[in-house]
């Protein structure tokens, strides 16, 4: 198992190599913070590392989220609701928001109050937390939690998806709506190799056999750790 293992490693970062653009890293210095991998999604998916996953040790508290990192007044749920918004709210001094509309594509539906909106963790935080955040800082942690950089790592959706998805993986939960699942399949695994997660053999199957029914999107990443 294990040399079979090492082989599609070996393999996958070969692929890796051969496509990275000019102006992305080079392979040797590919896993570096900063760095941008440019590379289908399928040969993403095979580079990522295949563990069995903990949840030893992890509580919710131990992501600190939501916070103002620039100090605007805007908390990082409302700043996640801003920039998706379909129609723009109106912003008080105290960025509080009202009006405005607000799409939510795990499940094909529109919103006109962000109370009925919850903000996703694309990678919900137990999964980050089995997949490897477990040995993180506290402040790595953070970051992972508040990740405006990207805007695939965090999503406004209906309360009630995001509710039923809870801390689930692609081997257990996909998004209702079945015209959005190959974007949600995609945006996993890009959002796992930013962070340099890994995924368990259950969750690489589900992934698997979800792009089996897509085209093998180009992705394009800036690692964050």
């Amino acid at each position: 198992m294990r040399s079979t293992t090492a082989r599609t490693a070996a393999a996958a970062l070969s692929v890796l190599a051969v496509l990275l653009a000019p102006t992305t890293a080079t392979a040797d210095t590919a896993s570096s913070p900063g760095d941008t991998l440019a590379l289908p999604v399928r040969d993403a998916l095979a580079a990522l590392p295949v563990q069995p996953e903990s949840r030893t040790g992890y509580e919710r508290t131990k992501f600190r989220h939501w916070t103002d990192a620039d100090r605007d007044g805007c908390s990082t749920r409302n700043e996640v609701l801003l920039e998706e918004a379909v129609t723009a709210p109106e912003q008080d001094a105290s960025c509080r928001l009202t009006g405005g509309s607000w799409y939510s594509p795990y499940d094909d539906t529109y919103f006109t109050a962000a109370r009925a909106l919850d903000i996703d963790h694309l990678i919900p935080l137990a999964e980050a937390w089995d997949s490897g955040a477990s040995t993180w800082t506290a402040k790595e942690r953070e970051r992972y939690a508040n990740d405006l950089d990207d805007p695939r790592a965090l999503i406004a959706v209906s309360a009630t998806s995001n509710r039923s998805k809870a801390d689930q993986d692609p081997a257990t939960w996909m998004p209702p709506a079945g015209g959005y699942r190959c974007t949600y399949a995609t945006d996993w695994i890009t959002i796992k190799t930013r962070w340099s997660l890994t995924i368990d053999q259950a969750e690489q199957s589900a992934l698997t056999d979800i792009l089996d029914g897509c085209p093998n999107t180009p992705v394009e990443v800036t690692l964050a750790r």
